[in-house]
């Protein structure tokens, strides 16, 4: 099916914190609705269900999948399955709103934005900051004002308190700080001065885990442009950018996961002219659903998913000792 102006009603394929937290009260909150959930653990989708109100649990994502009372699915499973899912609600006809990164690298992203493709169902991926007015009024700041970017700096680190099993932490399913929290100044940056050419990083696994917990990349442009991105688990919260062009500069904190309930803010100064714009609170996860929900090509689709997994994959391939890696 095709997504429409119409209220839909959505499948949740499994009972992550992000979906707890986030995305079903946002769903809740819109003109759209969430009809069902699945686990594979029978009981935990049912619990999940009369902590959310939804009307049906089911203990497979099969069945979820059968249910004919919903219209789109939400993906919040580990990185590792975000393909295999994706795909098979595409197979039913069921559009798919899918949490970052879609796939584990950009091969893979690229078949599944293909799947989607070839059953003519939506496909988003669920990079909420772009969806946030303040990420737009940035955007048209630098597109309407800034003269000549040059450098992007962009930092996602919080502390990854240890837990037993966290998926973050496994490599098997695709885990890492710059899958999990690193893929937005990633997508800050390509926002901001495109694909780069060249991306050369460095990585530490201070936990013995087998994925990155820290990770600082460098991303060069041939014109001379670069941009700096980071990301981690083991340090306090930081999520921030800035820009700098020729004739000034824009700073925000609190970048990519802000608070739905106290404004925020973006810094600038522009030709000497200082300023500071105050966004009133926004629930960005609800933009995002109602994006997903308006009919039009979504702002963050697969192929902007393939795009972004070329970024990360040069930067996993130069940690891994790849040097300066071309992005092809």
């Amino acid at each position: 099916m095709t997504a429409t102006a119409e209220p839909l009603t959505f499948g949740v394929l499994g009972t992550a914190g992000i979906a707890r937290k986030a995305v079903v009260p946002a769903i809740a909150a819109s003109d759209h609705a969430v009809g069902a959930v699945a686990s594979r653990d029978g009981g935990r989708a049912e619990r999940f269900a009369e902590e959310h109100g939804i009307p049906r649990s089911h203990g497979s994502y099969e069945a979820l999948l059968e249910d004919d009372g919903i219209d789109a699915v939400y993906v919040p499973l580990p990185n590792g399955y975000h393909a295999e899912w994706t795909k098979r609600a595409a197979d039913a006809g069921l559009d798919v709103l899918c949490e970052k990164p879609l796939a584990v690298d950009a091969a893979e992203a690229r078949e599944v934005t293909d799947h989607c493709d070839d059953r003519s169902v939506v496909l988003m991926e669920g990079y909420m900051y772009r969806y946030h007015p303040r990420t737009e009024r940035v955007l048209k700041l630098i597109e309407r004002e800034l003269e000549d970017v040059r450098t992007v700096t962009a930092t996602f680190r919080f502390p990854l308190y240890d837990r037993p099993n966290d998926v973050r932490l496994n490599p098997d399913l695709a885990g890492g700080s710059l899958m999990d929290v690193g893929c937005y100044p990633v997508s800050l940056v390509r926002a901001v001065l495109g694909t780069p050419d060249r991306a050369y990083a460095h990585a530490n696994d201070t936990r013995d885990a087998g994925v990155d917990t820290e990770l600082a990349g460098v991303l060069e442009y041939d014109d001379g442009r670069s941009a700096r991105v980071a990301s981690g688990f083991d340090t306090q919260l930081v999520q921030r950018y800035r820009v700098d062009a020729t004739n000034g500069w824009i700073a925000v904190e609190r970048a990519f996961d802000a608070p739905d309930d106290e404004p925020v803010e973006l810094t600038y100064e522009i030709d000497g002219r200082r300023g500071v714009e105050t966004f009133g609170p926004v629930d960005q996860y609800r933009l995002q659903v109602e994006h997903f929900a308006d009919g039009a090509r979504p702002l963050t689709d697969g192929e902007e998913a393939v795009a972004n997994m070329r970024v990360i994959d040069a930067l996993y391939e130069s940690a891994g000792g790849g040097g300066s890696v071309a992005i092809e």
